[in-house]
């Protein structure tokens, strides 16, 4: 009978809060699956004209500049003609948010279907919104392993963590954007001010791909595996007062308004200046043509530990294969005991192994850090290069409660092989990827896009933004401590303790640390 007491410890909550709406797990859905791409608009017959050009091949456009990356987002949405599909792990309410929100809603009123699937954990403030969106009859609003009731009280959520930890633990990280079943962005960034450099605190350095070709149809399975799987419910399944027409006419009154503001903003102003000479999707120029898959953990990871279910083998099987060298970006970066031998082994056959991760002072996660720097000597003891990225000049990294970074914090995850195959997607190097977070990215073989990304890598650990990790040469090997090697008001210098980071951080990063939480990061 203990089996059953948390279910019923949720429902008595339930009760007990006030304006709590609960989630009926038996609410029908209904089954629906991405559309055949078709020929009838001057972009889908582009991309098509292109795709045809090389066969079984799938061309990429590499989205580094943040605005960039928001507008070609912006430009499928206004472009798409039949259905708009959008699965993140994160969609702000914020200037950024409320800009895609106010292209989604018009794509809808042109007769788009938009399903736009979420994970649940940062839907708070957010639902007002998601909620007037899912009244319109052409958007769909679905909730990734939800929680089982909702209340504008934090109260509930924490008592359910409690309560249902061991599910509520598993959650979606996944992140597409695909249009008319034709071009997909795929890679690292949600929908939110810090991931397009509009953030008054958090200016992430990310990385998108641009798809078109046979690996958009692969997107668009797995968003249908997520779409129709047993853990995403309907807005609606919640009970309780929905949305409606009067509600959408108030968020469309108040969309309109915010976009006609953010278009006069300094920062929309300087992404049209920037937006002529960047990728985007919607254009004739070049493309990186290659042999592609999209890798994606399968939805039931969330409920079984089997190795079937997660990309991470392919990911390791990549990396197995260099030859040559391996450049690694994941911001956050916890390798454990068995990820440290496997670079290590693999740097021991001869393979030059980078890694880039987040310094102390730039990371928007310090538990994380507290995570990572358990393996880092071991890793330099097996011969692994160790980058840590640099927050903006002039910028410290203060303490932090909620896990929000000042200036430049890495967030791109990608991997390159060999000047040769690259993976860009949603995934990090840390445990709670590989085993609890779903992920998904895309693989590709093709040189002038893998060495566009090795670009990305040395501009990012040059000396002047980031620091080199290394074991202090001046003492013995067998005893050597860590020194941080890079650029210092104009010359380079080397340090013997964390850069930039404040005292008050440096201790709560040693605080953390003496917590078992590691499997948890």
């Amino acid at each position: 009978m203990y089996r059953h007491l948390p279910a019923f410890a949720l429902v008595l909550l339930a009760a007990l809060l006030p304006g709590c709406a609960t989630l009926h797990r038996d609410f029908v859905r209904q089954p629906s699956t991405a559309e055949p791409p078709r020929r009838d608009t001057p972009d889908t017959r582009y991309v098509q004209h292109e795709v045809a050009r090389h066969p079984g091949l799938s061309g990429f456009r590499l989205l580094t500049f943040s605005s960039n990356a928001l507008m070609s987002r912006v430009v499928l949405a206004d472009h798409a003609r039949h259905t708009l599909d959008l699965q993140y792990y994160l969609f702000a309410d914020d200037d950024t948010g409320r800009l895609v929100a106010q292209r989604l809603l018009a794509a809808a009123d042109r007769g788009v279907r938009v399903r736009l699937l979420l994970d649940d954990i940062n839907v708070g403030g957010e639902l007002d919104m998601l909620d007037a969106l899912d009244a319109h009859p052409n958007i769909q609003v679905r909730l990734f392993n939800p929680f089982d009731t909702r209340a504008h009280s934090g109260l509930a959520e924490a008592a359910q963590f409690v309560l249902d930890g061991s599910r509520l633990n598993h959650r979606m990280h996944n992140k597409s954007f695909i249009m008319d079943n034709t071009v997909a962005v795929i890679g690292g960034r949600n929908i939110g001010d810090d991931y397009f450099d509009a953030g008054d605190t958090t200016h992430f350095r990310d990385l998108d791909l641009i798809a078109i070709g046979p690996v958009v149809r692969q997107a668009s399975q797995a968003f249908d595996a997520y779409w129709n799987c047993d853990a995403s419910y309907p807005l609606k399944a919640y009970d309780g007062k929905h949305a409606g027409p009067a509600e959408l006419a108030k968020l469309r009154r108040e969309l309109d308004e915010h976009a006609r503001r953010f278009a006069q903003s300094d920062y929309a102003q300087a992404t049209l200046d920037q937006l002529p000479h960047g990728p985007s999707g919607d254009r004739p120029g070049k493309w990186f043509w290659g042999h592609a898959v999209l890798v994606a953990d399968q939805p039931a990871k969330i409920h079984a530990d089997d190795p079937e279910l997660r990309i991470g083998p392919d990911i390791r099987a990549l990396m197995d294969g260099a030859r040559h060298d391996i450049r690694l970006i994941s911001p956050y970066f916890i390798p454990g005991d068995d990820g440290t031998r496997f670079l290590t082994g693999i740097a021991a056959r001869g393979v030059r192994v980078q890694v880039l991760t987040n310094s102390l002072a730039s990371t928007d996660e310090p538990a994380v850090h507290a995570g990572y720097s358990r393996y880092r000597e071991p890793l330099l003891r097996g011969g692994v290069e160790l980058y840590e990225l640099r927050p903006q000049p002039g910028e410290k990294q203060p303490a932090t409660d909620a896990g929000k970074s000042s200036g430049v914090s890495l967030h791109a995850k990608a991997i390159v092989v060999d000047s040769r195959e690259t993976f860009i997607g949603s995934m990090n190097m840390d445990e709670r990827s590989r085993l609890l977070n779903t992920e998904m990215g895309i693989i590709v073989d093709n040189a002038p896009l893998a060495k566009a990304v090795e670009r990305f890598f040395d501009s990012a650990t040059a000396p002047t933004r980031a620091w080199r990790v290394l074991l202090d040469p001046s003492e013995p090997p067998q005893d050597a401590s860590l020194v941080w090697r890079g650029m210092d008001d104009g010359h380079m210098a080397t340090l013997t303790s964390e850069p930039d980071a404040t005292a008050a951080r440096k201790v709560e990063v040693g605080l953390i640390k003496l917590l078992p939480v590691e499997n948890l990061l």
